[in-house]
């Protein structure tokens, strides 16, 4: 694929011409319920509010542009936030911007790669059980803020919630708790019942008003810069750049992967639109190679601002581009306003979101469907808590390749199947079902199902000729085959003469390669088929059963 075809395309535009007055209208209810999310994720990250709205602004609309999806809708997320934490704790805020760049690098080569159709393949116990645990995560993450305390230092944030909890216990103070159950509450309520109202933006308002009028002492979200920030990138050295990379690889799989898995959502809640999932990837890597020069945080697609995106009806690259520039209206104009925000009301939003992630109905579906699954989801749950995500997911991927190869190596089988007698007496046919025997190969002979298969043929007795019929072998790596001729030559060793039958062009290539084979071929032991394996056999070895006898 041509570079030039990640680049904006002319039917992009096309698209923007049916209608924008719908695009324009759903740019601003997304805009709307961004902000308090943009707030939320960048006091969160730890780099403050201003670089979550910083984010949504330069990714929303470089992602826009370059992106692979006329209805996908970028900025920070909650599952980002969990991976930059940590980066923050130990580097500090320069170490997350110099993330984001090698994230955004590390995302375009992966699309000039031509990897994006990839994700199709990640398991579903995978994907839910990563997400129910960031969801947890994010909730455990705003501890903090909702009791009212200032947030601990540590790089898990179970222990920095448990902490903050103690120190609550010793001094309560009520309000903020009531102030982030109260926004909570009023978004998962008022979104039953009027699910396009945006409950959000209403419960984080009434909590500024409230706390003004009231005069709670409350935790405020601070003045904002005016302006966007251009931050020094003198930080970028050889050693930062070391000590970052599995940082920035975590950041960058994960944008990846919530960018597509939320491209592939709105393809499903519309109607003939299609993503290019090279494209999102180059877009979503062009969006976090700009946003840290404006001192924002890595960023993704994110699913509940697209979805709204959707549900609002935006058709084209429009819709998310009225969303970025509503916010940086409210960067340069509103910037006062925004920071009398309590950041319990902020904390109250991203807990009500948490509990809008975990589908619960799927989650249970898929723990009682098999018990590979049932492990496979609480393992990457459990290590999604208790570590980190890109580990959660790994372990996850992994036990899930093991639990494959083990299904599909059941399904190798090695059957013993009759010869047919043809025109021999009844003391030949005898003679020959008691010498000379027949194997069926059903299934994948690789690494997975080699062993199971060498002791089996090996236990073979009281035969002089053994016909491997291989038609119906579906695939065979280096270590099928090599088993393969460790049986042969045991067989061989005990005085069996072994034939084989049916070899596919492919696995008779990695026989040559390897050369397993070489002898049976210079002895003419490999046969097109399995009757001239038989024919060879009555021929060559009845004769001298014959001759042996009395």
């Amino acid at each position: 694929m041509s570079p030039t075809r990640l680049l904006p395309q002319p039917s992009d535009w096309a698209a923007v011409r049916r209608n924008p007055r719908a695009d324009l209208v759903a740019g601003l209810t997304v805009a709307v319920v961004a902000l308090p999310l943009a707030l939320a994720f960048g006091v969160t990250s730890g780099l403050g509010a201003q670089a979550g709205l910083i984010t949504a602004v330069v990714a929303g609309a470089v992602a826009a542009v370059f992106g692979g999806s006329n209805l996908q809708v970028s900025g920070p997320t909650g599952a980002m936030t969990v991976v930059l934490v940590p980066v923050v704790a130990r580097f500090g805020p320069e170490g997350v911007l110099l993330v984001g760049l090698l994230a955004g690098l590390m995302l375009v080569a992966l699309a000039l790669a031509r990897l994006g159709r990839l994700v199709q393949y990640l398991p579903t116990p995978v994907i839910e059980g990563f997400t129910a645990g960031i969801a947890v995560v994010i909730a455990l993450q705003q501890v903090p803020a909702a009791l009212g305390v200032a947030a601990g230092h540590g790089d898990r944030v179970w222990a920095v919630a448990a902490d903050a909890v103690t120190r609550f216990a010793a001094q309560p103070h009520p309000a903020p708790v009531a102030v982030a159950l109260g926004v909570a509450a009023l978004m998962l309520l008022g979104a039953r019942r009027w699910p396009v109202v945006p409950f959000s933006l209403l419960a984080v308002a009434a909590a500024t008003v409230l706390a003004e009028v009231t005069g709670l002492d409350l935790p405020r979200i601070g003045t904002l810069p005016a302006g966007l920030p251009s931050p020094s990138l003198d930080f970028v050295d050889p050693g930062a750049i070391a000590a970052l990379l599995p940082s920035a690889l975590a950041v960058a799989a994960l944008a990846a992967l919530e960018s597509l898995l939320s491209a592939t959502v709105a393809d499903g809640m519309s109607v003939n639109e299609r993503h290019d999932p090279d494209r999102e990837l180059f877009g979503q890597g062009l969006a976090n190679l700009a946003v840290p020069v404006f001192g924002g945080i890595p960023a993704t697609a994110a699913i509940a601002r697209t979805a709204v995106n959707v549900r609002a009806g935006a058709g084209s690259k429009l819709a998310a581009l009225t969303h970025a520039v509503a916010l940086a209206v409210i960067v340069l104009a509103a910037a006062p306003l925004v920071g009398r925000i309590p950041l319990a009301a902020l904390a109250g939003v991203l807990l009500a979101t948490t509990v809008r992630m975990v589908e619960v109905g799927s989650l249970w579906a898929l723990a009682r469907s098999t018990r590979g699954d049932a492990l496979v989801l609480a393992l990457t749950f459990v290590v999604t808590v208790a570590l980190d995500l890109v580990t959660a997911v790994a372990v996850g991927i992994g036990v899930a390749v093991l639990l494959a190869l083990r299904a599909v190596a059941r399904t190798a089988r090695l059957d013993r199947v009759p010869l047919e007698p043809g025109d021999h007496s009844a003391e030949e046919h005898a003679l020959l079902a008691e010498h000379i025997v027949a194997y069926r190969l059903d299934g994948p002979l690789f690494f997975a199902a080699a062993h199971t298969f060498l002791l089996e043929l090996s236990a073979v007795a009281d035969v002089r000729v053994v016909i491997l019929r291989m038609s119906r072998v579906s695939t065979m790596d280096a270590t099928g085959a090599h088993v393969l001729g460790d049986a042969v030559e045991r067989l061989r060793r005990r005085g069996i003469l072994v034939l084989l039958s049916g070899i596919r062009p492919g696995h008779d290539q990695v026989l040559s390669t390897l050369g397993v084979a070489d002898r049976l071929r210079r002895e003419g032991h490999i046969f097109p088929d399995t009757p001239a394996a038989i024919a060879y056999a009555r021929s060559h070895v009845l004769p001298a059963l014959g001759a042996e006898r009395p």
